[in-house]
């Protein structure tokens, strides 16, 4: 399963840990990891990249983390886009995926 937290800090949104496999199909051909690594990539590219936030980005096997200050302004459109876009999956797969909120 793929557990993905968003993080919160004063009810604004400030990063994201996205972890695990969704174990839907074989490794390679899983249309949902497929989906969800799209999608934090490209969030996290966004924020980086194209926003120009300063951010702790953290990779590993199975693990994306991103954390930003909760200054970024410009940090809140691309994560709520990724919240939709996981909130999406989730009513496709909701077996495969499990979203919260956490506070930090």
């Amino acid at each position: 399963m793929i557990r993905a937290t968003l993080l919160t800090r004063n009810n604004r949104l400030c990063g994201f840990d996205i972890q695990g496999h969704a174990g839907q199909a074989e490794q390679g051909r899983d249309i949902v990891c497929a989906a969800v690594s799209s999608a934090a990539y490209l969030t996290a590219n966004t924020l980086t990249e194209v926003c120009g936030c300063r951010a702790t980005v953290k990779e590993s096997e199975g693990r994306l983390s991103v954390r930003i200050s909760s200054k970024e302004e410009t940090a809140q459109i691309p994560l709520q886009g990724l919240r939709l876009h996981l909130e999406g999956l989730i009513a496709q797969y909701p077996q495969y995926i499990q979203l919260q909120q956490t506070e930090v």
